[in-house]
């Protein structure tokens, strides 16, 4: 090799390494606003994807998932609403609830709280998290439909190419379907991605003054109170000192390192990353979760599996490409 491209060669691995140590905890606090936000987004890319396998810990101890995302929320909510509180900030007046409560509706109740029991009903993490992740094809399917302009090129392919990832998935589980749980885990992981889609389509028409992150604990204040209420009403519910450890362990964990952590990494990397950088989370999360769910639950990771979720998150990359979608308006896509 000449002496020239062997030293480009080593300038550029002497680069990547620089680029790598922006993950080394022991020395970003000597690093610059962008090392920061880099180290800040791996931890929302870790963080996010392990919520996942986090509420499926949960649920194997508690008999109604709804119970379990209720507690969540509350305790999430609380410490957002608290905060905000202490800030002096002003609470929603008159026709400012509105959103917040439908928000709280699509959000919360429906699509946290689906995702969270078809974890119970037998899916996997990695499964959820990468059907989770489809929801930007919706918004495609829905402009289908409702759009006036012509749907771009780019949007359509991503869209044929996500479904067509999720196929090659489904390839591998037709035997599943043969179980009535499996069929109705993965009934409730697609309307969840649908409410999420619609209350993205909301939020992008509704948007207000109003603090959005204030809202969010808001949101998940009132859905925590309606799914703890509703799951009383079943009967489902049980005694607060009669949840095991584990659930709890699960719980807190989902508050801290999912909601509190995650939320503050997010917001900081959205603040000083490009927003196209600073959302390729979504990508990630859902090979977080598969691989750590095949590493702690033993779920199988094959092949089909391996494949169809790349090939769906290319997908969906497209679509988030054709519409440049904003994270920045949905900042509580963790997972479940």
């Amino acid at each position: 090799m000449p002496l020239f491209d062997f030293n480009k060669t080593l300038s550029q691995s002497t680069d990547a390494i620089k680029s790598l140590s922006a993950f080394n905890p022991l020395t970003i606090h000597k690093k610059g606003t962008r090392a920061k936000a880099i180290f800040a987004l791996a931890l929302v890319c870790f963080l996010w994807g392990t919520t996942w396998l986090a509420s499926k810990q949960g649920v194997k101890y508690i008999p109604d998932a709804f119970q379990m995302a209720a507690i969540r929320q509350l305790l999430g909510g609380s410490c957002y609403v608290a905060f905000f509180l202490f800030k002096k900030t002003t609470l929603p007046k008159g026709k400012e609830w509105i959103p917040i409560l439908v928000l709280s509706f699509l959000n919360f109740m429906i699509s946290n709280g689906l995702s969270t029991l078809a974890l119970q009903y037998g899916i996997s993490a990695g499964l959820g998290a990468i059907i989770g992740a489809i929801f930007p094809l919706w918004l495609v399917v829905i402009g289908l439909f409702i759009a006036k302009e012509k749907m771009p090129v780019m949007a359509i392919t991503g869209l044929l190419l996500g479904f067509g990832g999720v196929c090659i998935i489904f390839y591998d589980h037709l035997h599943d379907f043969l179980d009535p749980r499996f069929r109705w885990g993965i009934l409730f992981s697609v309307i969840a991605t649908w409410t999420w889609a619609i209350a993205t389509l909301y939020t992008k028409k509704q948007a207000s003054y109003f603090n959005p992150y204030f809202s969010l604990g808001l949101q998940m204040m009132i859905s925590g109170i309606v799914l703890y209420s509703f799951s009383l009403s079943t009967g489902r519910a049980i005694a607060i000192n009669s949840i095991p450890w584990q659930s709890w362990a699960a719980i807190a964990y989902l508050v801290i390192f999912g909601s509190l952590i995650a939320f503050v990494c997010y917001l900081y990397a959205l603040q000083n990353l490009p927003t196209e950088q600073a959302s390729i989370y979504a990508y990630i999360n859902p090979i977080v979760a598969v691989v750590l769910g095949s590493i702690v639950f033993d779920e199988r990771l094959t092949v089909y599996l391996a494949l169809g979720g790349l090939v769906t998150l290319l997908g969906v990359y497209l679509v988030n490409k054709a519409y440049k979608i904003n994270t920045a308006e949905q900042p509580e896509t963790e997972g479940v």
